[in-house]
């Protein structure tokens, strides 16, 4: 039997190690690929959740309350208490109440900070009138929070002091204080409920001069002047002794 020399076909198949450089390769780009476009995710993720963190922090704490002159529109109520320093000639019992008409409550409050936003100064000798020592004192509330305290002095050269987060405003109501707040008359009778001359204090009585009489009355067993004899009028007045040291 005769023997076949076997020829080798060649293979058109790649040895594993040319194979695995190639190989090697793409999956380090598809590696880089992925990294690089999570990388730029998170990257355009960031500033979204820190806005949304900021958006939700700033809806979650509530702005800052009003206070003072800036609270007007919340007010809801106000207490009043009324002082007298003087007793004569208005005789005004001591007053306390509690007024929570919104609307009267704002129209008060309004013309009081209306009155300090433009305070009078003094720059000479002012002429007040009669001072009956009536003084207002009381505190502005939305709802049980307080927003500011005021101080009225009623007669005489009337005062007006607001007071809230410890500072206080204060004028004199007259010239462009008294001009800026015309309805505060009014408008703190209406809180209080009485008349004008309820709340300024109208004098309980007028004082009429006293009567004289005619003739002084003379004091019995005394002899009148003209009657007297000129002989008791004449009369030296007995001498005085000086004694010599």
């Amino acid at each position: 039997m005769e023997l076949m020399e076997c020829g080798v076909r060649p293979s058109s198949m790649m040895s594993p190690r040319h194979v695995r450089g190639p190989v090697l390769a793409v999956l380090l780009c598809s590696a880089l690929a992925g990294c690089a476009s999570a990388t730029s995710s998170a990257a355009a993720g960031a500033p979204a959740a820190s806005s949304a963190a900021v958006a939700s922090s700033v809806s979650a704490s509530p702005p800052a309350a009003a206070v003072g002159c800036a609270s007007v529109d919340q007010a809801t109520s106000v207490t009043v208490h009324r002082t007298m320093h003087l007793v004569e000639p208005t005789r005004m019992d001591v007053l306390s109440m509690t007024q929570h008409n919104a609307t009267l409550v704002r129209a008060l409050f309004g013309q009081f900070c209306d009155a300090v936003g433009h305070a009078a100064t003094a720059t000479g000798t002012i002429h007040c009138p009669a001072d009956f020592g009536i003084s207002y004192a009381g505190t502005f509330y939305d709802g049980s929070r307080a927003l500011a305290k005021f101080v009225y002095g009623a007669s005489g050269c009337q005062t007006v002091s607001i007071t809230a987060n410890g500072k206080t405003q204060t004028t004199m109501v007259f010239g462009p204080a008294s001009a800026a707040a015309p309805k505060l008359r009014a408008d703190m009778a209406a809180v209080l409920g009485l008349s004008v001359s309820q709340v300024y204090g109208a004098p309980s009585q007028s004082l009429s001069p006293v009567k004289l009489p005619t003739r002084i009355p003379r004091p019995a067993g005394t002899t009148p002047p003209a009657t007297r004899s000129a002989t008791t009028a004449s009369r030296p007045w007995p001498p005085r002794h000086i004694w010599a040291r």
